[in-house]
């Protein structure tokens, strides 16, 4: 070896870079050893470097440089590795960089790999002490990948979705390049690997302007490849970056595309490389060998498991015939040519290599069995290493070793010929050694080729020339030839997994060497090695599921459906049925926990990765074991087949296959059975509180990308407890700690008939793994969970993607099944249900098949209508390839949507829904944006067939346009704890048979809530209007024709006309209003409001019913004040007279006292005043007021009101005396024998006279609005009688589930107006009474005898008469103003309580209030007085809110201020007005306060006369009067009682809150309890809780027993009632539409729902049958365990209260 001169170049005095040239020396290459490579790590930033030889010389420091001096004389030992000249030169120019460019076109061919070029220039090699220890991550920062090199890229990470996932858009710059080939893969996309970026390649684009000079040199040089990356280097540097879960993922879809895969994986940092065991574990391949071709059988298993023969290929020095492309060629057949091997002739593929020398690749050819296509008969593993041999001794050296045969391609040999051989032949090979060398090249060496054959001892047949007559074809088949006998010959067959100790010893990592990788392993291998019967280890190790959970399941089912009742006690038989339940729980726990499922909890419950690893580990050792027993199965299968006499053997082998499948979700299927059956033990059980932890586990898991079984296939059901506490859990893990946030979800499902790729559908669009392995099938339903990524998630208005993949409806193993049709339709409806988007696979080839899903897939769909939910759905037509697929089924989409059509009308016929006609009825759906055609997934015939591009792309776009769908929904997402009530209420409602009438859900009761909620408040915005516009109006009127009116009109009938179409005006803007608001409020997307959207109607004509109804009542008050006003009109004129006479007579008497011009004394004064008043009065006419009989009156109304009935009608009211009516209570007799039958038999049937009930109902309204109008003081008015008869016809028309005939009409109605006009008379006597002309002139005599002396005397009137007209005046109409407004205000404050919220809030609240209270007569009350005992307990309510407050004086006060406002702002205006005198000043603050306050005409007219007060004075002393007022007013409102206070409302709040909150006062038809249903308009009455039906009086006919049966079990089972309505027939219960057509009684999903009424009555029982004069009912035992603090908590569920 000669030395050569050392230079050395300095940067700067702290960077340093030395370099020796020395020349090459022939001597075996070895790595760097680690301290070399740390040593150069501190001195040098390089670039790519490609370590030939490693030398070690002993070189003087001295000789070095003076900066590196170590002591004298001393001798340091270096490593030197040798690198190409080109590559130092280069490094040398990019010293100062930060961040070294890659190498120049011409010098990128000395790193390139030599068989990608065709013409190699020859480099000279010197030994440079350099390094590239940094080179990777420079190669890794220009990906983007710098970060994951040490925190690697994580599965769950790539699986997000974000908006690269939505576009078509390529690669702008080379760290696009990594993003761009792994979402292409993991869609098994096989362009994934033309990977460029668009940028460069616009650079070349022709030049249209014409001024360029024409430069033919551009066209010759070599393109510029600096800025393109090798696919190798992207794929290299990929699993360089990822974690073992990417990798294997990233393999197993590389696989698919029929892509080789990394076998050794180097890094140019280290020098090492690693055998990617792990990655290639979940390999699966299925093939059938030549031996298997006539018995049409397959193989199928894991590939690193699989022992077969591998013959490698690698290259020595240079070589001219490219090596990956000759091994496409050879792996491909005729028709079939696929680029399994990154070549130069692909895109990128001539880039020159980074970082991916040294890769050594894998892939495998599987025979399909057929002779003319296979090009090998028995599989064989193919690998290539990347590079020259020279260079990578260890991975050739590994090579060798495992390899069959070593395929060695070379151009030349004699350059360093003792290295070849002694590479050639020192390598501890058990491999034959073949030689490819090209013939053509003009430095092929014969002479140089047969030493090296004969120093090998190769014959000819190992060695392969490229003749010139012999072309790529010919060439391609003598290789195939060889590869094809050394494969057939070859006893060296080696599994993957085998290869571990061979890499151990040649120093290669191992990837499942990881420490977490090996404990997850060994503990997968503690639980799977002990299988050897898989039924067997089932029953041992997982007990709980099996034949118990499926008893369970089927119990569950029959507690909903009640099939099995018969003749038994509906109460009775459900209790049987939980008391099966219980034992069958208690067999679960007495299990003890078994060792696997210890074992297997213990696995999971591992943090970090080691918990991935054993679910993985586990995963793929239950899929061996499974796949091994259903091999063997299959294989006794067709045996016995062959042998038609073996059928119950056949039916053995098929049920053993069927349950030969174990896999994880076995063991969280028992882990969630150890859950659910652990919450049966007390709260405090040791094994409960252990085991609270696995929901959260799952949950975890969850998050981390497994998926969760949603429905366990095997027993058709869901753990709904488990499933609620996970999803729970989750909810809790991915909530943010900021409160008011949820996180929310999507959810896509697909559904399809089986093994028609709907699993793989989902794999390719979402890059997740649900299993499709051979003969595990989907069972049941799997969801998964994506994370959105930031940048979607404003758009998708959601954070996670739940996918859901489902088992194929119409499967063979359930086809024999008498329910198979049933469980199709549950599955379908849950998941349709839980879907946003729901893809439906499905056959147009198989038109009967086709029908059959429809069918299913339109049930569910039309269910989803009917609940409120829209799920948007996609049918996907697979195998369908041709380019104009879409024109050319138009007449396919055609026939599907007839078939839809047709499907739609038969399900909502079952559905009994028969107003669907058409499919677009149940949803929105075109057939031209809702059809997709995909290709086949295979391009060729499998096993070698890479996945069709097509295929990939078609699921792309599908892919795409759900993305849309879901950005568009028009309904809100649900958060998690939303999703789990949706999976909750669905599983409960398929599970009744009549999905429609079961279903109920808290979501869409808490929007049918808040929709209830809003509703009453806009409807109270406007009674509250209404109630302040009508006080207005009545005081008005009541001051029209006064000095304080303003109205320009005298005709009290055209103002009220006008006042009439004012209401009107103002109703109609507040109509309009409220339905404008009910149409923004159902365009809102947050709140589930989609869910109440078929409520709309209702709750519009609500709105129309709500403005007619105040319309009317409205009217009826005008018109009643008008009347008033007009009554008191003519006594107001005699009055006024009366005063005019008295006050001229009084005047007389002062002129003529003060003509005597004598003092004159009190007494004397007295004296005369009393002999002028007797004077007066004798000259005043007082004609005695006339009294009407108003019981006359009330009963030419009557006859009004009846006259349309008919002659019958006024045959029965001249049969009786009006005023004989009404002096009892009422009592009604039917008439005829044969309608008092009928009414006895009713009542001793139901044990309940609901025509009393009714009659009662009518009476008592009747009666408190005749008492609140008697309370009014005011006259008589017809308005009154027909407002009571309009209410009467009014109550009547809405209970015709009553039968009632004209008889009992008539009698009704003459009871009430009997003792009404009983009453109106008296109020009228008292009327005429206290308004008596002469009374009131009495009532004033002293008033006037005291004003005759101020006038004689002169005396100042002023502050006397303020204080005159504030207390006669001013402080009534005060006090009245605020009571008038009090009331509404009491209402307002009321309302804004929850429990007078909405109707079902307030009867919540009343049956909590009867649950606390413990008091049995309240119950009764409440249950045979409903109406009374909730107007009573409104009061108690009223009371208990305001005794102890001060709410009640601040809404006083207020009104009060308002009133002295209105006051002070009439004096002052008054003041300012020049007015004549007193009286007109007096009239001005009349009018001024007009608009407000009603001041009596009696008051004011005897206060107007003998006055003398001065105006500007009198205003003054007026001020200071109405202050004093004031708080003589205010002590007054503080002191007075609440009680006190009520009694003068205008506006009463208990029946005002009443009438709201009572709903339509509906009681179910069978237990009487109140219809819950919000809204005026309501086309359907339903209740929340149901009652036993003894409660209602109810009793067995035979016994007299009071009944335990509750109507909400008896509607789904098969028992009957008989009714008026069925003429006593008896009619199912089933069937109760037909009959009671506006009820809906939905079943109790919960089976706990209806606990309090269940509690109610068995503590009561005794207490109730001697109330109902029956015998006690047989309480079931379950009934007896409930508590009270389960009786509440039914209580909260049935109402959805928080």
């Amino acid at each position: 070896m000669t030395d050569s001169v050392s230079t050395m170049e300095e940067n700067n005095d702290e960077d340093l870079v030395v370099e020796l040239y020395c020349e090459e020396v022939h001597e075996p290459p070895s790595a760097p050893c680690s301290t070399c490579w740390d040593d150069c790590q501190q001195i040098i930033t390089g670039v790519t470097c490609r370590h030939v030889k490693t030398t070690v010389f002993n070189i003087s420091s001295e000789s070095v440089s003076q900066h590196l001096d170590p002591p004298a004389g001393d001798s340091e030992n270096y490593t030197v590795i040798t690198c190409r000249q080109e590559e130092t030169q280069q490094e040398f120019t990019d010293m100062d960089s930060s961040e070294p460019d890659y190498l120049k076109p011409e010098e990128e061919k000395s790193s390139q790999t030599p068989e990608d070029m065709k013409d190699e220039i020859k480099s000279q090699s010197l030994v440079t002490l350099t390094h590239t220890v940094k080179h990777l991550q420079s190669f890794l920062k220009k990906l983007g990948l710098k970060k994951s090199y040490t925190k690697k890229l994580s599965l769950r990470r790539i699986l997000g979705i974000n908006k690269e996932t939505i576009t078509h858009e390529s690669a702008k710059c080379k760290s696009d390049l990594p993003w761009y080939f792994l979402k292409k893969v993991m869609m098994f996309n096989v362009t994934a690997r033309n990977v460029k970026c668009t940028s460069e390649c616009d650079s070349t684009s022709d030049d249209t302007s014409g001024t360029k000079k024409l430069n033919l040199k551009n066209l010759v040089s070599s393109p510029n490849t600096e800025d393109t990356v090798n696919p190798l280097d992207i794929i290299t540097a990929l699993f360089l970056c990822s974690d073992g879960f990417l990798q294997q993922e990233m393999a197993l879809k590389m696989s698919m595309c029929q892509f080789s895969v990394p076998l050794l994986l180097p890094n140019c940092d280290t020098g090492q490389c690693t055998l990617m065991l792990w990655a290639m574990r979940d390999i699966v391949k299925k093939y059938r060998p030549q031996s298997l071709s006539q018995s049409k059988g397959f193989i199928e298993e894991r590939i690193v498991l699989s022992e077969l023969p591998m013959v490698s290929f690698v290259r020595l020095g240079e070589c001219s015939l490219s090596k990956s492309e000759i091994l496409n060629k050879l792996l491909s057949n005729s028709q079939q040519y696929h680029d399994t091997f990154v070549h130069h002739n692909m895109e990128c593929g001539d880039s020159p290599r980074r970082i991916s020398n040294g890769l050594t690749e894998i892939t495998w050819y599987l025979p399909g069995g057929n002779t003319n296509i296979d090009i090998f008969s028995q599989p064989v593993a193919v690998a290539n290493l990347r590079g020259d041999i020279a260079s990578f001794e260890t991975q050739y050296s590994f090579l060798c070793q495992t390899s069959a045969a070593v395929f060695v391609f070379f151009d030349y040999l004699d350059s360093d010929y003792e290295s070849v051989i002694n590479l050639l032949k020192s390598q501890n090979k058990k491999a034959q050694i073949f030689l490819v060398g090209n013939y053509e090249s003009k430095r092929f060496n014969l002479d140089a080729l047969e030493k090296v054959a004969t120093e090998l001892d190769l014959t000819e047949n190992n060695i392969i020339l490229k003749r010139k007559q012999k072309n790529d074809a010919n060439f391609v088949k003598d290789l195939r030839k060889t590869v094809r006998n050394v494969v057939e010959k070859s006893e060296l067959k080696m599994k993957i997994e085998e290869m571990v100790d061979i890499a151990h010893e040649l120093g290669i990592l191992v990837d499942e060497d990881a420490p977490e990788c090996q404990t997850a392993k060994k503990n997968a291998k503690t639980i799977t090695e002990e299988i050897q019967d898989i039924h067997k280890y089932k029953e041992d190790q997982l007990p709980r599921q099996g034949q118990i959970w499926e008893t369970l399941t089927c119990l569950e089912k029959e507690e909903f459906r009640l099939r099995h009742v018969e003749s038994k006690n509906v109460e009775d038989y459900k209790s049987d049925l939980q008391k099966q339940k219980e034992e069958l729980r208690k067999k679960q726990n007495s299990y003890e926990m078994s060792t696997a499922m210890t074992n297997f909890i213990t696995g999971i419950s591992n943090r970090g990765t080691e918990r991935f690893y054993f679910l993985k580990w586990m995963r793929m050792n239950l899929d061996n074991v499974s796949r091994i027993k259903l091999s063997e199965l299959r294989e006794k299968y067709k045996e016995k087949c062959k042998k038609s006499e073996n059928k119950e053997e056949i039916k053995e082998i098929d049920k053993q296959i069927s349950s030969s499948s174990l896999g994880t979700e076995h063991f969280f299927r028992e882990m969630g059975q150890i859950y659910e059956s652990s919450l049966s033990l007390p709260e405090t059980h040791r094994s409960r509180q252990q085991l609270q932890q696995l929901p959260k586990l799952c949950a975890e898991l969850l998050l981390d990308g497994f998926p969760l079984e949603l429905v366990d296939g095997d027993a058709s059901n869901i753990p709904l407890r488990w499933v609620s506490d996970v999803l729970s859990q989750l909810s809790d893990l991915v909530s943010p700690k900021k409160k008011g946030t949820k996180r929310k979800i999507r959810v896509v499902t697909v559904l399809g008939v089986q093994s028609t790729g709907k699993s793989t559908l989902l794999n390719t669009m979402f890059g997740v793994q649900f299993a499709v392995s051979s003969g595990r099938c989907t069972r049941g339903a799997f969801m998964l969970l994506i994370k959105i990524n930031e940048d979607m998630k404003n758009v998708l208005n959601c954070d996670f993607l739940v996918i859901i993949d489902t088992e194929g409806l119409k499967s063979p193993e359930l086809a024999q099944l008498d329910n198979s049709y049933e469980h199709d339709n549950e599955l379908a409806t849950l998941v349709v249900g839980l879907s946003d988007v729901t893809i439906v696979n499905i056959a147009m080839e198989n038109l009967i098949e086709m029908k059959d899903i429809l069918q299913i897939v339109v049930h569910a769909f039309l269910r989803m209508k009917e609940v409120g939910k829209k799920p948007k759905c996609q049918f996907v037509h697979q195998n369908v390839s041709d380019v104009s697929a879409h024109e050319k089924n138009l007449r396919d989409r055609k026939l599907l949507l007839d078939q839809l059509n047709e499907m739609t009308q038969a399900a909502a016929k079952m559905e009994k829904k028969e107003g669907n006609k058409s499919f677009t009825d149940v949803m929105e759906y075109s057939p031209d944006t809702g059809n997709w055609y995909i290709p086949g997934l295979w391009n060729g015939n499998p096993p070698m067939a890479p996945v069709n591009a097509g295929y990939s792309e078609a699921v792309y776009e599908l892919k795409k346009n759900i993305i849309q769908l879901l950005e568009n929904c028009e309904s809100s997402a649900n958060d998690v704890m939303e999703f789990k009530e949706w999976v909750r209420s669905l599983w409960n409602a398929v599970k009744h048979e009549n999905f429609i009438f079961s279903f109920r859900n808290s979501l869409v009761a808490d929007a049918y809530m808040k929709l209830c909620t809003q509703f009453n408040k806009w409807e109270w915005e406007l009674r509250k209007e209404m109630y302040t516009w009508v006080r207005n109006a009545e005081t008005k009127i009541h001051n029209f024709g006064t000095i304080a009116a303003k109205s320009e009109t005298s005709d009290m009938r055209e103002f009220l006309g006008s006042l009439k179409s004012e209401a009107s005006t103002v109703l109609s803007t507040w109509e309009t209003k409220i339905l404008d608001n009910l149409t923004q409020y159902f365009k809102q997307t947050e709140g589930h409001v989609y869910l109440v959207e078929g409520y709309k109607e209702e709750f519009s004509n609500s709105a129309k019913l709500l403005r007619l109804e105040i319309e009317s009542g409205v009217k009826y008050q005008l018109e009643a004040a008008a009347e008033i006003r007009q009554g008191m009109t003519e006594i107001d004129k005699i009055r006024h007279n009366h005063i005019k006479e008295i006050e001229k007579a009084v005047r007389a008497l002062i002129d003529k006292c003060r003509k005597k011009k004598v003092k004159m004394t009190n007494r004397e004064l007295d004296k005369e005043f009393e002999k002028m008043w007797s004077e007066t009065l004798e000259k005043l006419s007082f004609s005695q007021q006339k009294t009407s009989n108003v019981t006359d009156r009330v009963s030419y109304c009557l006859r009004e009101n009846l006259k349309h009935k008919g002659s019958r009608a006024n045959e029965l009211l001249s049969q009786q005396n009006l005023q004989d009516c009404g002096n009892e209570s009422f009592k009604y007799t039917a008439e005829g024998f044969f309608g008092k039958v009928k009414h006895k038999t009713k009542k001793w049937f139901t044990g309940q006279d609901h025509i009393k009930d009714l009659a009662d109902r009518i009476i008592a309204a009747c009666t408190d609005l005749v008492n609140e109008q008697v309370k009014r003081r005011n006259d008589y008015h017809d308005t009154y009688i027909q407002e009571i008869l309009r209410m009467t016809d009014e109550k009547l028309k809405n209970h015709q589930d009553v039968k009632i005939n004209i008889e009992f009409e008539v009698s009704l109605k003459q009871h009430i107006c009997g003792f009404a006009a009983r009453k109106f008379q008296k109020m009228h006597e008292d009327f005429i009474e206290e308004n008596d002309p002469y009374r009131c002139l009495l009532k004033n005599k002293e008033k006037f005898h005291e004003d005759f002396k101020d006038v004689f005397r002169e005396r100042d009137q002023c502050q006397k008469k303020a204080e005159e007209f504030t207390n006669r005046c001013l402080k009534p109409a005060v006090e009245d103003f605020v009571n008038r407004s009090l009331g509404p205000d009491i209402i307002d404050e009321m309302r804004k309580l929850e429990q007078f919220s909405t109707r079902m809030s307030f009867q919540y609240s009343i049956l909590l209030d009867l649950l606390s209270k413990e008091d049995f007569q309240n119950y009764v009350s409440y249950i045979r007085s409903y109406e009374k005992y909730v107007k009573s307990w409104i009061l108690e309510q009223i009371k208990e809110h305001f005794s102890n407050k001060s709410t009640v004086f601040e809404f006083e006060n207020r009104h009060l201020q308002s009133c002295i406002g209105s006051i002070h702002s009439a004096i002052i205006k008054a003041k300012t007005r020049k007015s004549d005198g007193f009286k007109a000043f007096v009239k001005e603050i009349c009018k001024e306060v007009g608009d407000k306050l009603v001041i009596t005409q009696d008051a004011l007219g005897a206060f107007m006369i003998l006055n003398n007060a001065d105006k500007e004075q009198f205003a003054d002393c007026l001020k200071t009067s109405v202050s004093y007022m004031t708080e003589t007013l205010r002590k007054k409102f503080k002191k007075s009682t609440f009680e006190i206070k009520l009694q003068h409302l205008h506006v009463n709040p208990q029946n005002e809150l009443f009438n709201k909150l009572i709903g339509c006062g509906k009681q179910c038809p069978f237990c009487a309890a109140p219809c819950d249903a919000g809204g005026k308009a309501h086309t359907e009455h339903f209740v929340s809780l149901h009652r036993p039906q003894g409660l209602g009086e109810y009793k067995k006919f035979s016994t007299g027993i009071l009944l335990t049966d509750l109507c909400s079990s008896n509607v789904k089972s098969h028992k009957k009632f008989c009714c008026i309505e069925t003429q006593y027939k008896p009619h199912p219960y089933k069937n109760y539409k037909e009959i009671l057509k506006d009820w809906k009684i939905q079943p109790d999903e919960s089976l706990e729902a209806s606990d309090y009424w269940k509690y109610v009555m068995t503590k009561y029982n005794s207490n109730f049958a001697q109330e109902y004069e029956a015998l006690p009912a047989v309480i079931p035992e379950v009934w007896k365990k409930i508590n009270k603090e389960q009786a509440e908590k039914s209580l909260k569920a049935s109402f959805n209260i928080k």
